[in-house]
């Protein structure tokens, strides 16, 4: 199957992006008509935010949502109305120029499971702006006792949507070479509750993201890099079944699941908010798979396209 996705994917390509344009026509004179600035082509075009206005709408960055290593995001409510999430891009090797042509590339990416980039800013911080997020991050529903506690189908539909944004990234983006990072903090929600990664980085961002490599060949993705992706894939399904966090260098998640003995302890480390209300052997199965996702390390023994068709299939059964 993954060979003939290899094949095909020039045309799929062709194809996404035809019937793309023939769904925004009808709407891009009026969306570029509110635009300060943009690039050639209404798939790329994205706003310029002025500075001023950016840091007065995140309160002088004090709406802190999360703060990683790569930058912080802020949640923005500007004069007008509008709310955003802004996010901060912190590198220091990057030209002003390939700056702007990261922020075309990005504004390009259209995925369900992607957070849209609106615009973007080069005063003092450079910084991207999104679609707000009603739900926000699901880190803060794993962890916030205030928050509505999340059903099994809606963590199921979580994990393949994300599955599904890196299967994306790998076969559809043309060019697929993005730094990808994958974590409770940075998958928001929307008010259906429908997944977004968030942190979806330039080429020359520095830290820990993972480098899609340049190529639609699968076989690429089987080594380190796309190794580290499948890791944490892995370590994000392992903490919607727990409800527990990985982040912050805790490590007893991972060691939990790498023990051979770890069947005899999994009723312990269920997350509590989901009380009984799952099917005991499809939890067992999607905790196979993060345990396989952990282990590969740097040789993942499957690919992402095939994890997403896994969970999709698993999916399917517990609507029927």
């Amino acid at each position: 199957m993954d060979r003939l996705i290899r094949k095909m994917r020039p045309y799929l390509l062709a194809w996404h992006h035809r019937s793309r344009s023939k769904s925004l026509m009808g709407q891009c004179s009026t969306f570029l008509h509110s635009l300060h600035w943009s690039f050639n082509g209404p798939e790329s075009s994205v706003r310029r935010f002025s500075y001023k206005d950016i840091k007065r709408a995140t309160d002088g960055f004090h709406r802190i949502i999360y703060s990683n290593s790569h930058g912080a995001a802020y949640r923005a409510r500007f004069q007008d109305g509008e709310v955003a999430l802004v996010k901060e891009v912190k590198d220091l090797n990057q030209g002003k120029d390939d700056f702007l042509k990261e922020v075309q590339l990005l504004g390009q990416l259209h995925h369900r499971h992607l957070l849209a980039l609106k615009g973007f800013s080069t005063g003092h911080k450079r910084l991207l702006v999104y679609d707000n997020m009603e739900m926000g991050s699901l880190k803060e529903h794993l962890n916030d006792p205030l928050k509505t506690p999340l059903n099994w189908k809606t963590r199921l539909q979580i994990a393949i949507g994300v599955a599904a944004a890196l299967e994306y990234l790998l076969l559809f983006s043309n060019p697929p070479i993005y730094h990808v990072s994958v974590s409770a903090s940075n998958v928001m929600l929307d008010e259906n509750y429908i997944a977004k990664i968030s942190d979806v980085g330039l080429i020359n961002s520095v830290g820990a993201n993972v480098t899609v490599p340049h190529s639609s060949n699968s076989e690429d993705c089987m080594d380190n890099t796309c190794g580290d992706l499948t890791f944490q894939l892995g370590v994000l399904i392992l903490e919607l079944i727990t409800g527990q966090s990985s982040e912050n260098g805790t490590t007893d998640l991972i060691q939990w699941i790498q023990e051979s003995r770890y069947r005899s302890s999994i009723q312990k480390m269920i997350d509590p908010d989901l009380g009984t209300n799952y099917d005991s052997r499809e939890l067992k199965n999607l905790l196979a798979v993060a345990r396989l996702c952990i282990k590969s390390g740097d040789k993942p023994k499957f690919s992402i396209p095939q994890i997403f068709r896994y969970l999709q299939k698993k999916a399917e059964n517990t609507c029927n």
